[in-house]
Order: structure tokens, then C-alpha cells, then sequence
């Protein structure tokens, strides 16, 4: 194999199903097979019987939909606030030093710390769970669309001022066109990190979700349930991402090399 040597699609896509394969082969063997204790660790077929139970009898495609709303609202809630923030710290230099400081400071607070002061500001409802994903996400946001934006190629700044452009302008021709493929892609990658906010908003004063449903079976050693559940996660954030890369795709054709 050649390092940085680009695959076909099919045999991109053939390998990364071989893995989902090999893994679940794995899996079947460990715990079908009498090598781990089916108490730890359930086996594929138990925990498939689980989760259709779960979706049948009790309504987990309900908890599923809330945790969906819960990521997707707190996500978008943080985007809107982090995505013009980032750009005037990437655009304008005053502005950087002025917050830089405190984002990088924020960025490195665990969103599960401010859980506590949450449920007391915003109570144990939706707006908490909401809050939880927003403070997990906005800072890391912001500060990577602010990198982004400003390592804008000069060249192209250049040329525009060249040709009498003015310095809003600037921002709205040249860096904000020139970076939005890249910010749209930082917005993929920062909501597979609101996927782990979600989950554990709802470990902590949450009679719903699907982080809900893990931490309720795991008190009754339910491990089919609770592999089930993570699986769902895991299907989901893939589907999602594979959304968000298809509509970048189409948002922003002159970026595919």
C-alpha cells in the first residue's frame, strides 16, 4: 500500500463493512461461544431480541426521538451563537485577543461539570438538557471557525481590495465564501461530540432519552438493552454524518477535489 494513496469508493465502502464483519464475528464467538459471561456482555442475537422489545412494548422509538431533538436543538442553538463569533475572531485581529483568552480558557470545562448548576438555573427540563449540549459545543466552535477563518489565504484578500473592495466587504465576498466549506465541515465534526452531551444530560434527572434507557437497565444488568441502545446511537450519528457530508457535498461543489 502506498501512504496518502487514494481507494475506489467500492473498495472503500467494501473494507469498512469487512470491519462491522469481522467485529460482530468477534462478538458472537466471545459470548456464544462460553468465553464471557452473558451477564457482562450479551450476545448479538439476545440483544437484538432486546431491543425489539424495547421498540415494541416499551416505546423506545419515543425516547429516540427526544434524544434526537435534544442533540439537534442544542446543536443548532450553539451554532447559531459560535458560527459569527468564530468569524469576527478569525476576521478581526482586536477581537481575537479580546475573547481568545476566555474561549480557550471555556473549551476546556467538561459540560458534565456545569450539570449541577444547570438542573438549578433551568430545572430538570428540556431547556437543561438543551444548555448541557449548547455549552458542550459552542466554545469548541468558536474557536475552531476561528482558526479557520483566519487562515484565509491573503492572495485573495488581496486582490479584492485590489479591485475596491471594502473591508465588510471583505468578510462577506472573500472570507466567508472562501471558508464555508470548511465551517460547514467543523459543524459536522463538533455534532458527533453533542452526541456524548446528550447522553450524559439524560444520566443525570432525565425520565426519557436514550441515556435514560442505558443507566435503567444497567441497574437491572440488562446488558442486551444497553448494548442495543448504544448501537442506536452509534446508527444514528452515522446516518447524520453521512447527511451532513452529502449536503455539504451539494452546498459547496467547488470544495471536492
Amino acid at each position: 500500500m502506498r501512504p496518502l494513496h487514494p481507494v475506489s469508493p467500492g473498495l472503500r465502502t467494501a473494507l469498512g463493512i469487512s470491519f462491522f464483519v469481522l467485529f460482530i464475528a468477534f462478538w458472537a464467538w466471545i459470548t456464544l461461544g462460553g468465553h464471557v459471561n452473558r451477564i457482562f456482555l450479551a450476545d448479538p442475537l439476545s440483544m437484538l431480541r432486546d431491543g425489539w422489545r424495547l421498540l415494541v412494548e416499551d416505546r423506545f422509538w419515543l425516547d429516540i426521538l427526544i434524544t434526537i431533538w435534544r442533540v439537534f436543538g442544542g446543536f443548532v442553538l450553539a451554532s447559531v451563537v459560535a458560527v459569527p463569533i468564530g468569524i469576527a475572531m478569525g476576521a478581526w485581529k482586536p477581537v481575537e485577543a479580546f475573547l481568545e483568552p476566555f474561549v480557550s480558557f471555556a473549551r476546556y470545562l467538561p459540560a458534565s461539570a456545569f450539570i449541577p448548576l444547570l438542573i438549578l438555573w433551568a430545572g430538570i427540563g428540556e431547556l437543561e438538557k438543551l444548555l448541557v449540549i449548547f455549552v458542550g459545543s459552542v466554545f469548541q466552535i468558536i474557536l475552531i471557525v476561528a482558526v479557520k477563518v483566519g487562515s484565509t489565504r491573503r492572495d485573495l484578500v488581496e486582490a479584492a481590495y485590489t479591485l475596491g473592495s471594502t473591508n465588510n466587504g471583505i468578510v462577506k465576498r472573500v472570507i466567508m465564501p472562501a471558508n464555508a466549506p470548511e465551517i460547514a465541515e467543523t459543524l459536522r465534526l463538533v455534532l458527533g461530540w453533542a452526541w456524548t452531551y446528550v447522553i450524559v444530560a439524560e444520566l443525570i434527572g432525565s425520565s426519557s432519552g436514550i441515556g435514560y434507557m442505558i443507566i435503567n437497565s444497567q441497574s437491572r444488568l440488562a446488558t442486551g438493552q444497553i448494548i442495543f441502545g448504544i448501537i442506536v446511537i452509534g446508527l444514528i450519528g452515522l446516518l447524520s454524518d453521512f447527511a451532513f457530508k452529502a449536503f455539504n457535498r451539494w452546498l459547496f461543489p467547488w470544495s471536492l477535489a
